[in-house]
């Protein structure tokens, strides 16, 4: 079974650190797009990061020139490397990735679990 896996989240001070890594677990053709989304309490899902499959980053303006998004092809991950986080960070985030699928090779879109973030003194 074809899954995303997080991992990095937790409690940071505001103007601290965290990075986020996402995985995929299990047998796959290949991975188009990867991104992050984020969802704070009472707050609709919005637009973090995004990855296309050569490499060119888009970012939300909240995080543009703090956030940066990166993936490594050969081991199918992603990473969200998050830094000066501010209270308004705090949110769960979720991976997101278009993955090329056994038996057919047609993509599909996978959500990972998320994974929360917390940015508090």
């Amino acid at each position: 079974q074809v899954q995303l896996v997080e991992s990095g989240g937790g409690l940071v001070q505001p103007g601290g650190s965290l990075t986020l890594s996402c995985a995929v677990s299990g047998t796959i053709i290949g991975v188009n797009d990867m991104g992050w989304f984020r969802q704070a309490p009472g707050r609709e899902r919005e637009f973090v990061a995004h990855i296309n499959n050569v490499g060119t980053p888009k970012y939300a303006d909240s995080v543009r020139g703090r956030f940066t998004i990166s993936r490594d092809n050969a081991s199918n991950t992603g990473d969200l490397q998050m830094i000066n986080l501010k209270p308004e960070d705090s949110a769960v985030y979720y991976c997101n990735a278009v993955l090329f699928v056994l038996p057919t090779g047609r993509p599909r879109v996978y959500w990972g679990q998320g994974t929360q973030v917390t940015v508090s003194s």
